[in-house]
């Protein structure tokens, strides 16, 4: 069974874009694909230490898939792994939680919480 929220992964001004505009259109690397990038909870570390390594600013965005329907597809990437693709820009309204990307002490991910 497929998880229902999923992790994007954002630099400052792309989470300032999300916030302030209530859309997220993609990364360069998104825009280049067609679809934008997300990350299940047991493939977001790999993900933030394969492309996002020695950066600084960036945040994660929980993201409610159900509330995106038919534009999520689950596609093999990474070492045949299915990830999320969305086929269609971000809403905010569909992002549940966010916040500053933070490591536990013993270097796993602190997810973001809402409220």
């Amino acid at each position: 069974m497929t998880p229902a929220v999923a992790y994007k992964v954002l630099t400052a001004p792309q989470m300032a874009e999300l916030e302030h505009a209530g859309v997220f259109r993609g990364a360069p690397v998104d825009l280049a694909d067609g679809y934008i990038h997300l990350s299940t909870e047991a493939q977001l570390a790999e993900t933030i230490d394969k492309h996002f390594a020695g950066q600084d600013g960036l945040h994660i965005v929980a993201v409610d898939l159900d509330a995106l329907g038919d534009a999520v597809k689950w596609e093999p990437s990474r070492g045949g792994q299915l990830f999320p693709h969305i086929y269609a820009d971000l809403p905010l309204d569909a992002a549940i939680a966010y916040g500053p990307l933070r490591r536990h002490p013993d270097g796993t991910i602190a997810l973001p919480v809402a409220g």
